[in-house]
């Protein structure tokens, strides 16, 4: 397998999670459903912990963390058990610190001007976002003549309909997707139902 983050499977899920309980029942539903990969979103004070859970109990599934924002989570993130970053949108301040972590990452871009400075720095796996505020498929479909060498994870409105439509994009690797954790899934502990929308997910290889 490439070692690559956007070839590990088709759609990363995204997700937000108020209770650090549920980090190792839901890395597991979403392991069983054929999706061994986890972005935890650093927007809660229980992410980290859920990171930490995750990377303790779960060795089955690549567990990152998302919504880097700040050059401390980098690191934070790291010290937690996270074995992938990725960040919304990049400085060059962000981006050094996540490459100082030695980790792989997905710097966020939104623009093509945002782009071609992220190739100019040396990464050319890019995280969309917010994709389909940004221009969604068309966008992507449009920078990928100028910059065939950019690929993408495109993440921001996507769902189980429209996944597809980017999967098919040559410069599009995977999608980062939020409809396979619904919170409502995750408030009841509904594990069955995460791990039927992770195959669902799956399936879209």
């Amino acid at each position: 397998m490439s070692d690559s983050l956007l070839d590990r499977v088709p759609v990363i899920p995204v997700v937000v999670l108020h209770d650090a309980a549920d980090a190792v029942p839901l890395a597991r539903a979403l392991v069983e459903g054929g999706l061994p990969v986890i972005e935890l979103t650093l927007r809660t004070p229980a992410a980290l912990d859920a990171v930490r859970a995750i990377a303790a109990e779960v060795p089955e599934i690549l567990v990152g963390a998302g919504t880097i924002v700040a050059p401390a989570q980098a690191q934070e993130a790291a010290d937690a058990g996270a074995q992938f970053l990725v960040s919304p949108g990049t400085t060059t301040t962000l981006a050094a610190a996540m490459q100082d972590t030695g980790l792989p990452f997905l710097p966020g871009a939104a623009t093509v001007s945002e782009v071609l400075r992220l190739l100019e720095l040396g990464h050319s796996d890019l995280k969309l976002f917010p994709a389909v505020a940004s221009g969604g498929a068309d966008f992507l479909k449009s920078v990928a003549a100028p910059v065939p060498q950019a690929r993408f994870c495109p993440t921001g409105g996507i769902t189980a309909a429209t996944a597809g439509s980017y999967l098919e994009l040559p410069n599009v690797g995977c999608v980062g997707g939020s409809w396979i954790t619904p919170a409502d899934a995750v408030r009841r502990g509904d594990w069955a139902e995460i791990t039927r929308l992770a195959s669902a997910a799956a399936s879209l290889a």
